[in-house]
């Protein structure tokens, strides 16, 4: 693995914060049931900074002060050859320090008594306050053995401050690392959606196309699905978080797949919307060209100088007049805008962050104003279309629910969408579909 990355990140962070200590610990690993515990993923922010892969361990960086250079320091389990029989590998801090690039590392048995020491006399704390309740007694725990110490001539940092916020603004914008990851993790899911609309036909199972995913994510090298994958047919589609994927599919009925695996901690996120039976009918072309159009529309937005809004409003102003086109609302279009009706229809926002959570950390508004988007940003691009039974409604356009997404990665002129390995186009989708 090449480190050089997560050492200029943690450098950078250092140069944000200035005099001061940061600390940064992992997940801790989760118990599934009894004594059976979950995969194991690093924390993001930790994950960012080190590389280290390791539950039990924690991150502490020391702002320069003064004649006191920066440092990096690891504390991590001991190496424990009878524990690896059982439980697999463990790096220990020697091997930690050399092969992650860290100036210090300790075992984390030490931490308790380390923590004050590296915390007496700094200005200030930079830590996630409020995000892990067991991290927040710990950290207390080790601010107060300070401050008893004050007759004694130490000083607890006087500050603390949310060590998320820099990481936020550095985590979006992708380096090259990160967008290499991202390409790869684009590519595996493309292919698992590919494999995915070959093997769907009417009278298998939600679950057995699911399965077509899982089995390719893995093939190809991902540690796992970035979310939960959504496998949904007919009206199951209309439904935005569905993730039974427990429905035999019907003849007539669309799929709808939101999907993409998890590399080295970056996701992808892809959906595509296909007929089960290869051929789409008449409203449901109507409505998926519709919703291809819109995130066309979408995607023209995105470029540097653009507020992230942009994209958005595109997409909806083109939503909103097919669907008067349709007869599926009634007014002009400034009412249909004003007054948000095609929120019936379409109810979810266009975008979101993407990056080491497939809803990314950084804010959408810079005050009062949403963001300008840069080169480096990825964020998704996935407007769409959800049509319930209901007396006003045609009920040829019944159960019919499109989403179209894409991964969009901001450069100097316009955008690259990463993740077209999959086809949008109907006829693309149709032929590739075909089993002839």
């Amino acid at each position: 693995m090449d480190i050089a990355p997560f050492k200029d990140r943690r450098d950078r962070l250092l140069a944000r914060i200035g005099a001061g200590v940061a600390v940064i610990p992992t997940a801790a690993e989760k118990i599934r049931n009894r004594d059976a515990h979950y995969p194991y993923r690093a924390d993001s922010y930790f994950h960012y900074l080190s590389g280290f892969p390791e539950p039990e361990a924690v991150l502490v960086l020391i702002g320069g002060q003064e004649c006191n250079a920066p440092r990096s320091i690891l504390f991590c389990r001991d190496k424990d050859v009878d524990k690896e029989i059982w439980d697999g590998f463990r790096y220990g801090p020697e091997a930690a320090r050399t092969q992650f690039g860290f100036d210090e590392t300790f075992s984390v048995a030490e931490l308790e008594k380390k923590l004050p020491e590296l915390l007496a006399d700094q200005p200030t704390l930079w830590y996630s306050l409020g995000h892990d309740a067991e991290w927040d007694a710990r950290v207390t725990a080790a601010l107060n053995s300070v401050r008893a110490q004050t007759r004694a001539g130490k000083r607890a940092p006087a500050a603390i401050h949310d060590v998320r916020v820099p990481l936020d603004e550095m985590r979006l914008i992708k380096d090259g690392q990160e967008t290499a990851l991202m390409k790869q993790a684009a590519a595996i899911s493309a292919d698992a959606h590919r494999r995915a609309m070959r093997c769907a036909a009417p009278g298998r199972h939600e679950y057995e196309i699911e399965a077509e995913l899982l089995h390719e994510f893995r093939r190809r090298g991902s540690q796992a699905p970035a979310y939960g994958s959504i496998v949904a047919a007919g009206a199951n589609a209309c439904v935005l978080h569905y993730v039974s994927n427990d429905r035999q599919i019907q003849d007539g009925d669309l799929i709808l797949i939101d999907a993409g695996c998890e590399l080295d901690g970056y996701a992808a996120d892809i959906t595509r919307t296909f007929p089960a039976n290869g051929r789409f009918s008449g409203p449901q072309r109507d409505i998926y060209q519709l919703v291809l159009a819109a995130q066309d529309a979408a995607v023209a937005a995105i470029r540097p100088g653009a507020r992230f809004h942009h994209p958005h409003d595109a997409a909806v102003g083109v939503l909103a007049q097919g669907l008067l086109d349709l007869g599926l609302l009634a007014g002009t279009l400034d009412e249909v805008l004003t007054k948000e009706t095609y929120k019936r229809f379409y109810m979810h926002r266009t975008s979101h962050w993407l990056g080491l959570d497939v809803h990314d950390v950084g804010e959408y508004k810079e005050g009062d104003d949403w963001r300008v988007l840069a080169p480096g940003m990825v964020l998704t691009v996935e407007p769409g279309c959800y049509i319930r039974p209901a007396d006003d409604v045609p009920a040829a356009f019944w159960n019919i629910g499109v989403r179209i997404e894409d991964d969009a990665l901001v450069g100097t002129d316009g955008c690259e969408l990463i993740t077209r390995g999959v086809p949008v186009a109907i006829d693309e989708i149709e032929a590739l579909m075909r089993k002839d």
